[in-house]
């Protein structure tokens, strides 16, 4: 099964108090929360929805996580149902829980919150929250599994038993018979670490067969409690005990079926698997892209890149003024890596930027990239270059769009063994007032 993971917009500042500002009917579930939060409003657009995370510092007066929907008065349970899948999506890519506590429906989006609305986690940066590609959920049975993963993290630390039991269920809602559901763990509890299979070697060293412990000796006597059967006694500090050293397993192998068997990604992994490239393929010809992956092809295999208008920006603001219309010019391929210079339409800044279709991930080449020094330069070619060379340089993320397609997105830039003193809003306008100074001296002759 291949799950989507598409490009998520986020929309943050002004932007999204204008959307939140039209009399409509709202929807807002205060949620309790172990991600890091949004300190100010964010704007997601999610499989086709918007979705409003509260940020926690936006009002003083209500500091609680909440997302905020639109909704049908006619059908308030659709839009909380909305939310609910939302949360259990955030809770598995984010590696954490989002789970309502308590919602509230008005003709404005107001914020509600409990004792139960918090953030455990505490909050992110104005614009440092990322959800981004997070996996849209097609097929009811990973649907299901998503919503079981999160009751179960949203317990783990509050009720171990009930945690248990909804992570079992991941497991126990994909199988028609306990038979296959029995198969699979034991086909597949040698795949644990850590602490799960410290705890397997354990119970193994004792005679005990697994699979048949966690169905008897764990589910059902969580879930039971028949005269004279085994049941987790309350009161019994060793059935405490065994059950919090238990829980690892029975939650290792749910988090190993919503990953290898539902395929659904975590931020992490897909994060070393995606092709960052991949949104441009569709320009090049059938089997260039595998070509080049391969480490083949030619470099007039990148031709069709040439005829794009290309704009280059930074997450989440978008475009860089001045760098709005660029032309890809293929400088060299080798071994499937590409160097590629983007031109302004005036021809006076270059940037350049590796292409490694071996590992699907580009990057900007700061050193090479600059000012022409055949051209006239103006101020806003320096400003362009500066903010684009310091944004960079202060660990932004560059994206390079064309119009109709999901952006090629770079890593983060690891400068080495450097640091800068001031900070980057400083050095552009150090870099300004510098070319100022430059053209007023040349003016004067000096």
């Amino acid at each position: 099964m291949t799950v989507k993971t598409p490009y998520v917009p986020h929309i943050f500042g002004d932007d999204v108090k204008k959307k939140l500002s039209g009399s409509i009917g709202w929807l807002t579930a205060g949620v309790a929360s172990s991600i890091p939060w949004p300190s100010y409003d964010v704007c997601i657009s999610y499989d086709g929805k918007e979705y409003f995370l509260r940020g926690t510092e936006e009002a003083k007066d209500s500091p609680y996580p909440c997302i905020t929907v639109t909704y049908d008065a006619d059908n308030v349970n659709e839009a909380l149902e909305k939310v609910y899948r939302l949360t259990s999506v955030l809770s598995w890519f984010l590696d954490g829980y989002v789970d309502v506590s308590i919602y509230s429906i008005a003709s404005h989006p107001i914020r509600c919150g409990s004792r139960h609305v918090y953030s455990s986690m505490g909050i992110s940066g104005s614009k440092s929250f990322n959800c981004n590609h997070l996996p849209i959920i097609e097929n009811e049975n990973a649907r299901i599994a998503l919503a079981f993963w999160r009751e179960g993290q949203r317990l783990e630390n509050e009720h171990e038993g009930y945690s248990f039991l909804s992570f079992f269920k991941v497991i126990e809602s994909q199988f028609n018979d306990t038979k296959r559901r029995a198969d699979w763990i034991s086909a597949n509890i040698d795949e644990l670490s850590e602490k799960a299979k410290d705890r397997v070697d354990t119970l193994r060293g004792e005679g005990i067969d697994v699979s048949k412990h966690l169905f008897e000796s764990c589910r059902c006597a969580i879930a039971h409690a028949s005269l004279n059967g085994v049941i987790i006694d309350p009161d019994i500090a060793q059935d405490k005990r065994r059950l919090s050293q238990d829980l690892v397993i029975i939650k290792g192998l749910a988090r190993l079926y919503i990953s290898r068997e539902l395929n659904i990604p975590t931020s992490r992994s897909l994060y070393t698997t995606r092709n960052r490239l991949e949104p441009w393929n569709h320009f090049l010809a059938t089997g260039i892209p595998s070509a080049l992956q391969s480490g083949e092809g030619t470099i007039d295999d990148l031709t069709p890149l040439t005829r794009q208008i290309v704009s280059i920006g930074l997450w989440p603001d978008g475009t860089i003024l001045g760098l709005e219309r660029m032309t890809a010019h293929i400088q060299s391929l080798s071994d499937g890596k590409a160097i590629i210079t983007f031109v302004n339409y005036k021809e006076t800044i270059l940037l350049t930027f590796l292409f490694d279709y071996k590992t699907g991930k580009a990057e900007p080449l700061l050193e090479n990239c600059g000012l022409a020094t055949d051209k006239e330069i103006n101020e806003d070619d320096v400003r362009a270059l500066a903010t684009f060379y310091y944004k960079t340089f202060a660990n932004g993320a560059i994206e390079l769009r064309i119009e109709g397609t999901e952006p090629i997105e770079c890593d983060a830039y690891i400068p080495v063994n450097m640091m800068m003193r001031v900070s980057a809003e400083q050095a552009i306008e150090d870099e300004v007032q510098k070319f100022r100074e430059q053209a007023n001296n040349s003016s004067l002759g000096v």
